[in-house]
């Protein structure tokens, strides 16, 4: 697949409506399947040298509309690692403590520590775009922050950690599918919030919160947008520009202090 397809060029207004929610890469759903279990592989030995390096991180940001695919992709791209290498960080409503400091501080306190990979589903950009949505900032201090998002992902980068961005592209027709399955399956009942039927009513004011959201993207920071309406695509997208993310990082397993062929164990 031609990965660079995906990825959000530096600096350059976004139309969402370039990207097909339903794109599977020329491939059917048994090749892309096929396909899956050889980039799980290779992504877990990738994950090992990093941990093992303990020299540079990698920080993973999620973001989707309701249903868009968060939590599917942590349990079938990120299940494939090493639990101890893996922080998942979750963002919701602000705390108390929370909204008495900077729109960034819960956020720097849980960026991954060198070795591990983290994960943000729902990130910084947040207090983006459900904010800019409901009118609780205005456009200026949109701006504002996108540029201090900007600023600290920089910080992060300049300090070894390298950021890959995914936004799960879904369309209206499959969010209303997912939402639509959640009601009619009593196990995932908990999973339904007739809150996200108030947000779904607000689509095209997101599709321009996050076309703005989008515009950070960076050499080193990169945004992609992940065609999400077919799961199976999603995973294997999201596997291999992991892949491709760990291999430039190419992480190193450690000298050892000493001379494994001279040490005998009776």
């Amino acid at each position: 697949m031609h990965l660079d397809h995906y990825r959000v060029p530096p600096d350059e207004r976004v139309r969402l409506s370039d990207w097909a929610t339903d794109d599977d890469g020329g491939l059917s759903k048994e090749e892309g399947e096929a396909l899956l279990p050889g980039l799980q592989e290779r992504l877990a030995d990738l994950q090992e040298r990093l941990y093992a390096e303990g020299q540079q991180a990698l920080l993973i940001v999620l973001q989707a509309r309701d249903a868009g695919g968060k939590d599917g992709t942590v349990k079938k791209v990120i299940g494939a690692l090493n639990p101890n290498g893996v922080q998942v960080s979750n963002f919701k409503v602000p705390t108390e403590e929370e909204r008495a400091h900077d729109f960034l501080w819960r956020i720097h306190r849980q960026a991954p520590r060198f070795g591990m990979v983290g994960v943000f589903n729902r990130s910084q950009y947040e207090d983006v775009l459900v904010t800019r949505v409901h009118h609780l900032i205005d456009d200026r201090t949109a701006q504002h922050r996108l540029k201090h998002i900007c600023a600290f992902e920089s910080l992060l980068t300049d300090s070894g950690t390298r950021i890959v961005k995914f936004y799960l592209h879904i369309s209206p027709q499959e969010q209303k599918e997912r939402l639509e399955a959640r009601l009619e399956d009593p196990s995932k009942h908990w999973k339904f919030n007739p809150g996200d039927l108030e947000e779904r009513a607000h689509w095209d004011a997101y599709t321009a919160a996050y076309e703005d959201a989008l515009t950070t993207s960076t050499a080193l920071a990169p945004w992609y947008v992940i065609p999400a309406d077919r799961k199976w695509f999603r995973n294997l997208l999201v596997s291999q520009i992991l892949v491709e993310t760990l291999e430039e990082m190419n992480p190193q397993y450690p000298t050892p202090a000493f001379n494994a062929a001279d040490i005998k164990i009776e």
